[in-house]
């Protein structure tokens, strides 16, 4: 059984719940990170959650989203599910937080304070296949317009912070 961390909206710790039942609708407000990785070429990292997820499974999204543990920093958390989830690790900068809520099938659903990060990596990606179905860097031009032309394609979290991102990266 893993556990999130619940939190309000300033980010203080309000409690703790089975990750599973906290993304039961109603979902309640949780800590959690996105993770963005760049190459060196400037291309983004993209990764294609599993299609055994429970929500947005088989839809794309960036490198790397999960929680922290209870007690656990979230700086050490990103480095862990980092290469839990795709088989590497490289220097991450945190950029902001956010709050954002989404419904996935009348069920399922998120409610998140997100912390995104971004790092660059340019070395060999092995996801796990129980988290990551498939990846791929893909310039930010063609990105930006496969998401205008099939928003369907990609989570929820990823489409609201993505110009965000960008933009902190001075992209």
């Amino acid at each position: 059984m893993e556990n999130v961390i619940l939190v309000d909206e300033q980010d203080n710790e309000i409690g703790i719940a089975e990750k599973y039942a906290t993304h039961r609708l109603p979902v309640k407000l949780h800590r959690a990170f996105s993770i963005f990785i760049f190459n060196s070429k400037g291309e983004m990292l993209l990764a294609r959650r599993a299609r055994s997820k429970y929500h947005w499974g088989g839809f794309w999204s960036n490198a790397c989203c999960s929680h922290p543990r209870p007690s656990e920093p979230v700086d050490l958390a990103t480095k862990r599910r980092l290469e839990e989830e795709l088989g590497f690790t490289c220097d991450l900068r945190f950029l902001f937080k956010f709050i954002y809520r989404a419904d996935f099938d009348g069920v399922w659903g998120e409610h998140e304070l997100d912390y995104a990060y971004v790092g660059k990596y340019d070395g060999p990606v092995n996801p796990n296949p129980n988290e990551v179905e498939e990846t791929r860097f893909m310039a930010i031009d063609d990105l930006k317009k496969d998401i205008e032309e099939n928003p369907e394609k990609y989570t929820p979290w990823f489409k609201i912070c993505l110009g965000r991102v960008l933009a902190s990266k001075g992209m």
